[in-house]
């Protein structure tokens, strides 16, 4: 018997990305494309550090699009759900290329979890649902640093995972250090502490 899959496109900056909807990835992405709010074409932008109402969480700031792609607020979650104090990144050893942005935690997210590895970091924070709101993901290490500069109230004290692995070295990954700020790598089998993040494009 010949099994079809129903196969699904996504434009993500300038590539696109097409995947059966029976996958991890593809579900993810069929539950963002299909919920996400479009954002108001005149929505009135909260100041940094203030909670944006129907957005799920605190204004966290405007982060710079990469490779002529768009600028973007960065919102962190309020609820529970959005933080996990003990998991690990996934993997050590397994050469993922296609996460190693430092700046698009999207992007990264969504090469981690279409992997044939596991990445238990990347994989729980592409599947939170918070009331209607169901695209968040793993923030890259230039995203946690600015939730850091703007916004470390938010976290308790210690170190995070980002999304983005450590180039030189494939059993590690990077993570954000929120007690003094700075950012340093740790083995991908670490249970760390992880927060997942939103984000609205700047039309």
């Amino acid at each position: 018997m010949e099994v079809v899959h129903k196969m699904i496109t996504v434009d993500i900056g300038d590539g696109h990305l097409t995947v059966p909807t029976d996958s991890l990835v593809g579900a993810w992405l069929d539950r963002v494309m299909g919920k996400k709010p479009a954002p108001a074409p005149f929505m009135a932008v909260p100041r940094i550090g203030a909670e944006w109402p129907g957005q799920g969480g605190i204004y966290a700031g405007i982060m710079r699009g990469e490779d002529g792609q768009s600028d973007y607020h960065l919102i962190v979650p309020t609820d529970p759900a959005a933080y996990n104090a003990e998991i690990a990144w996934g993997s050590p050893g397994q050469d993922m290329k296609d996460a190693c942005s430092e700046f698009d935690g999207f992007a990264n997210t969504v090469a981690l979890i279409r992997s044939e590895h596991s990445h238990p970091a990347a994989e729980w924070a592409a599947d939170i649902e918070i009331g209607e709101l169901c695209d968040f993901y793993l923030p890259s290490r230039r995203e946690l640093r600015l939730l850091w500069t703007n916004v470390p109230e938010l976290f308790a004290e210690g170190w995070y995972w980002s999304s983005t692995q450590y180039a030189p070295n494939p059993d590690n990954a990077w993570g954000q250090v929120f007690v003094g700020g700075g950012q340093d790598s740790n083995h991908k089998s670490a249970e760390g502490r992880a927060r997942a993040v939103r984000r609205l494009i700047i039309q």
